[in-house]
């Protein structure tokens, strides 16, 4: 039972930074697009990659119950505590980087029920300041957030497989 809990923690980590890792592997041919086409193609992210969000939350609780389970003070119990505090650290820049430049992205679309509630979270309703930033400076920031959030990903998803590899 254990290892299937461990499979799944992994498989909760994989799927997060998959799609990190897709928005960082996008970033080259994006950065080539004049601003119509851009903003385009970034709508076309949003329903299929707030599903698959869902796996961030979901690989932390994994690797809190994970912690919780390996025998404190060892090399495994200390590489999933690496693990889970780089998960937090990619989390944490969803919501610090991305989520903010998705908000202005979406400020005129139309979305449905759980899209229009997520992305309502954070999002400067009150604001009504006419000042229109910079659209290259906000692409760079979501695009380079990705890959930021891709590293921070990859460093949880090692030290996790490193932790169960070597089985403390």
């Amino acid at each position: 039972m254990f290892v299937a809990y461990q499979v799944v923690t992994v498989l909760g980590v994989v799927i997060a930074v998959a799609l990190a890792l897709a928005h960082a592997l996008e970033l080259p041919g994006k950065l080539r697009l004049p601003k119509d086409q851009y903003l385009a193609v970034q709508q076309i992210y949003y329903p299929g990659f707030t599903i698959g969000g869902a796996a961030e939350p979901l690989g932390l609780l994994l690797l809190i119950g994970l912690l919780v389970l390996t025998p404190f003070g060892s090399d495994s119990f200390w590489l999933i505590g690496a693990a889970l505090l780089a998960l937090a650290a990619m989390h944490a820049a969803y919501w610090l980087l991305t989520h903010p430049v998705n908000n202005f992205w979406l400020k005129d679309v139309k979305l449905k029920a759980a899209g229009a509630a997520f992305f309502g979270l954070g999002s400067r309703s009150g604001d009504h300041s006419t000042h229109e930033p910079n659209w290259t400076q906000l692409r760079d920031r979501w695009e380079y957030s990705h890959v930021l959030r891709t590293a921070l990903g990859m460093a949880s998803l090692i030290l996790l497989v490193t932790a169960i590899a070597i089985g403390e």
